[in-house]
């Protein structure tokens, strides 16, 4: 088949979850014979041009395209869409494939052409503290267009399907994010950086934004009595006032760590070597980087909303969503017995690993598409 893949920023990106599972996705159809193009966003990273990636025109086989992207808050994603939604309408493509609710908004055109059009929802964007105003209104009016033009909707937890078939009574496939099991490193780059060593510290790792309950992730951690430190791990998503917020919080408390936008060995490093992976989100599609501390082996702490403990069942802790009180009882429990510790990292990989694998998310991903 001819495949189109639009609604992300970029590949290769971890900017965000949608660019991993892009990415991944893309790249294993192409290595199943599939023609795929993705059309990526112009413009600079998120989190700084450091981080950009090499300006090539393939990866790993899949056909990279650069759209037009005027760069400001809340239209960035708008005009990407449109021409890339524009460019698969006249592509020779049999599938065109819209990832997250924003670019949905302009799923009609490759459908007008007498496309196959499929939509993920990564998750109900709109909900987002960082959005406000007409970017809400957008969002919800892409998640509208996508319940009544997708040929197929995918979703990635059960919360948000009980939601489609609510609001629009629209019947969706739930198709999970995968993960590989990953190998293990030495912490090197984090003790030369900022001193971390194995167990010596509690991870938190993403995108700054309000919704993934870092700010009282810091409050919660500065009341309990512990040598180990917290880092806080990711970059910044047009959220500049809530980064300085949350750095203005934990500045009394030297044990708390910002490293900014991190990837490569110094990822791998920091999962490798973390004595608790902590994701306190209020709201969540189905979040990588869980999946990711569990494939490396770690005792993982969640929020109690749907989309977290559908993933980790009990095999990770889980502490009432919003509830300072009860997250700092829950880091300073795990302070305390290491031993538990131990058992939650003994199950954590194997379990998520066999569970969540991309083959098979690749495999249903393609029934849908021949559908």
């Amino acid at each position: 088949m001819k495949i189109a893949m639009l609604g992300h920023k970029r590949i290769p990106s971890r900017e965000g979850g949608v660019e991993i599972v892009v990415g991944e996705l893309s790249s294993r159809m192409h290595e199943k014979g599939h023609d795929v193009t993705v059309y990526n966003r112009s413009g600079a990273h998120v989190s700084g041009k450091e981080f950009g990636t090499v300006d090539v025109k393939d990866y790993n086989g899949v056909k990279l395209k650069k759209v037009f992207t005027l760069n400001v808050k809340g239209l960035a994603a708008m005009t990407s869409s449109f021409c890339a939604a524009v460019c698969a309408a006249f592509g020779k493509y049999d599938v065109v494939h819209f990832h997250a609710e924003g670019p949905c908004a302009m799923m009609w055109i490759p459908k007008m052409f007498g496309k196959r059009v499929v939509a993920t929802i990564h998750g109900l964007d709109w909900q987002r503290a960082k959005w406000g105003g007409f970017a809400t209104k957008y969002l919800q009016f892409g998640e509208k267009v996508a319940a009544k033009c997708a040929d197929e909707i995918i979703v990635l937890s059960k919360n948000v399907q009980q939601y489609f078939k609510d609001t629009y009574n629209r019947d969706t496939r739930f198709i999970p994010n995968g993960i590989d099991k990953m190998p293990m490193q030495d912490a090197d780059i984090i003790k030369q950086n900022w001193g971390l060593e194995k167990d010596n510290y509690i991870l938190f790792l993403g995108r700054i934004v309000p919704e993934k309950g870092i700010l009282y992730l810091i409050k919660a951690f500065k009341s309990i009595k512990t040598d180990k430190k917290l880092v806080i791990a990711g970059g910044s998503s047009d959220t500049t006032d809530f980064m300085n917020e949350i750095e203005r919080e934990a500045v009394d408390d030297d044990r708390i760590i910002f490293t900014g936008f991190i990837q490569g060995k110094t990822l791998e490093e920091l999962y490798s070597n973390a004595y608790i992976y902590v994701l306190p989100s209020d709201l969540e599609g189905m979040p990588i980087s869980l999946l990711e501390a569990m494939s490396y082996g770690n005792c993982c702490v969640v929020s109690s909303i749907p989309e977290c403990t559908e993933v980790v069942q009990d095999k990770a802790v889980v502490f009432e969503q919003g509830n300072a009180d009860a997250l700092k009882n829950t880091l300073q429990s795990l302070c305390d017995t290491p031993d538990t510790v131990k058992k939650y990292k003994n199950g954590a990989s194997d379990y998520i690993c066999c569970k969540y694998n991309w083959d098979d998310v690749v495999d249903k991903t393609l029934e849908l598409y021949e559908r």
